[in-house]
C-alpha cells in the first residue's frame, strides 16, 4: 500500500502546530520546512512557511499554510488509542489545552484539529461478547466528555434488578 500522509490545512500556524505536536508525542521530529518563494500567490509572503513535514511517533504528517478558506471540522479526527487511563489522560490534557472538549473522548486542540483520545480497553468493553455489558459500557461512554474507564467498567459490570 502506498504511504498515506495526512495534510493539515492551516492558516499561518503550520510551524507552531508542528512544534506543539512534537512536544506531546514521543519519537517525533520536524523533517523539512518549505518556504514561500518570490511571486507566489497570497496569503503568505516570500520567506513565510509554506509547509512543514513532520513525524509524530513514526507517523508522517504535512502542515500546509494555505489560508483561511478551509477550516477544520469534526468530520475528520485523529484517534489516539492509549494503553491505559494514565496515558489517555496525559494525551487528552495536552491536546485539549487551549482547545475545547466535546463528547466521548473527542476534543479540538488549539489549532482546531479534532482528536479522539481513549484507552484501548474502551474498544474491548463496547464490543464485549455479552451484548448487555457492551450496551451498558457504550451508554456510560456516551455521557462522558473525557473517557473514564473506571466509570465505564462500573457501568458495564452493573446488573439491573
Amino acid at each position: 500500500m502506498p504511504k498515506q500522509i495526512p495534510c493539515l490545512w492551516m492558516n499561518g500556524t503550520a510551524e507552531e502546530a508542528a512544534k506543539h505536536y512534537l512536544s506531546i508525542f514521543p519519537n517525533s521530529s520536524i523533517d523539512q520546512i518549505t518556504r514561500y518563494g518570490p511571486d507566489m500567490p497570497p496569503p503568505m509572503e516570500e520567506g513565510d512557511v509554506l509547509t512543514v513535514d513532520f513525524t509524530l511517533d513514526g507517523q508522517p504528517y504535512t502542515a500546509l499554510n494555505g489560508g483561511p478558506q478551509f477550516p477544520f471540522s469534526e468530520a475528520i479526527s485523529f484517534q489516539i488509542v492509549c494503553k491505559d487511563q494514565e496515558e489517555s489522560d496525559r494525551y487528552y490534557d495536552r491536546l485539549v489545552d487551549g482547545g475545547e472538549e466535546s463528547m466521548c473522548g473527542w476534543l479540538k486542540d488549539k489549532f482546531g484539529v479534532s482528536w479522539q483520545v481513549f484507552p484501548e480497553e474502551l474498544i474491548q468493553l463496547t464490543n464485549d461478547p455479552d451484548p448487555g455489558r457492551a450496551q451498558r459500557a457504550t451508554q456510560a461512554m456516551l455521557q462522558m466528555r473525557r473517557i473514564d474507564m473506571a466509570e465505564i467498567r462500573r457501568a458495564a459490570d452493573s446488573v439491573s434488578v
